[in-house]
């Protein structure tokens, strides 16, 4: 090999580096999420997509009574585009505090923040928690139960559910495999945290309560709303 051939070798290495460097630069660009979900879906109204009467169950002042929200006001709002809380009463005089919460943007940073971990930091004792499935309709829905209790007396029996756009998920695996398909489309998910809970000494009896009450609103929402707000079976990805 010539002393002129050899001389060129390390600058014919710098430049292939850095020609691979750029690639997977522009590999990277390509792949990131640019496009919001919401500018494809539209954005979500809380208040006006969670009716305030339904089946049995019709909405309480909030001067009547007011809901135990286990996180701070000033935190909420830098997590979540939309929060909504509300307390629902039916015929029998039971009562359920609903507690919803919406981001725009699921990126790290800005992830919905579970009621296993809000509720300790607030004062509540976690007693129990088990997942299991609520069949609504042709959804199939994950959800997560607690027990929960705070000083001595209030037992708060809680059933919540999770979605990624309108996928429902249960689990952080899930979660991350929802966000990326959706990420291979160029698209940054929106996310929603549905809350159900009743002040109740036992707490199966309430999570029949929050069962008859999800099952009450999923016959009421409109589809698009009850896509939005309770997950979609065989949902069409963006």
């Amino acid at each position: 090999m010539s002393k002129t051939t050899s001389a060129f070798n390390p600058l014919r290495q710098a430049m292939l580096a850095a020609l691979l460097m750029l690639l997977c630069g522009l590999l990277a660009w390509s792949l990131t999420p640019r496009r919001m979900l919401v500018d494809v879906q539209g954005r979500m109204h809380l208040e006006q997509m969670m009716p305030k009467a339904f089946g049995d169950w019709t909405e309480l002042a909030m001067n009547q009574t007011t809901v135990i929200n286990p996180q701070q006001a000033e935190q909420l709002s830098r997590i979540y585009s939309q929060t909504l809380s509300r307390v629902y009463i039916n015929s029998q005089g039971q009562r359920v505090m609903v507690s919803l919460a919406y981001g725009e943007d699921q990126r790290d940073g800005k992830q919905l923040h579970y009621p296993e971990v809000c509720y300790p930091a607030q004062g509540f004792r976690l007693l129990a928690q088990e997942k299991s499935m609520l069949q609504l309709g042709d959804v199939s829905l994950p959800i997560k139960r607690l027990s929960t209790q705070l000083g001595t007396s209030r037992r708060e029996s809680v059933t919540y559910w999770t979605l990624v756009g309108d996928q429902p998920f249960s689990g952080g695996i899930a979660k991350k495999l929802t966000e990326m398909r959706y990420g291979l489309r160029g698209v940054i998910p929106d996310g929603l945290l549905f809350r159900v809970s009743s002040i109740e000494v036992n707490p199966a009896e309430g999570y029949a309560i929050h069962q008859r009450f999800a099952e009450s609103l999923f016959a009421a929402l409109p589809a698009a709303d009850r896509a939005r707000l309770m997950g979609q079976a065989n949902a069409r990805q963006p």
